[in-house]
């Protein structure tokens, strides 16, 4: 694949699915988990112009930086703690709506006002975790959750 995307205009269903494809032939025969994470954030933001795209790497007790598209981050994040420390904590998406309504919340950027976080998960056990945030409420449903654990699985099978 070259490395221009094809960016399909109409509903956030039909982006999905011209980008998937693409990402998925730009990953394929990539085994390096770093550059992959980059071209999926570069991907996603230059698809929906997201706030923030980014991924955390699970080291240890914490989810660290990776890859991102975006304003600076958070550095490091505990174990369920916040959005993203949740969707660790408990291996599945979270959606949320509003983030000042979200129990714990981490304000790492005071733009973000929804967020949607992916867990990639290798043989049960959550490896990193994609992290959107955007400038609106509302964001995200279950047509991200869908096409976006999709992504994950594909991104979590290549390396």
């Amino acid at each position: 694949m070259t490395e221009e995307l094809t960016i399909q205009q109409g509903s956030k269903k039909e982006k999905y699915e011209t980008l998937l494809p693409q990402i998925k032939s730009l990953i394929d025969g990539e085994n390096d988990t770093i550059a992959n994470m980059a071209n999926v954030c570069a991907a996603l933001k230059q698809t929906f112009d997201f706030l923030w795209v980014g991924f955390y790497t699970v080291k240890e007790d914490n989810l660290v930086l990776s890859p991102f598209q975006g304003p600076i981050a958070c550095t490091r994040i505990r174990f369920g703690k916040g959005v993203c420390g949740t969707a660790w904590k408990e291996a599945k998406t979270v959606i949320v709506p509003d983030v000042d309504l979200f129990p714990g919340h981490i304000a790492c950027n005071s733009a973000s006002r929804s967020e949607i976080v992916v867990p990639l998960l290798k043989k049960n056990e959550v490896i990193a975790i994609l992290d959107i945030d955007s400038a609106s409420l509302n964001t995200f449903d279950e047509v991200d959750a869908y096409y976006l654990e999709k992504l994950c699985k594909m991104l979590a099978e290549s390396d």
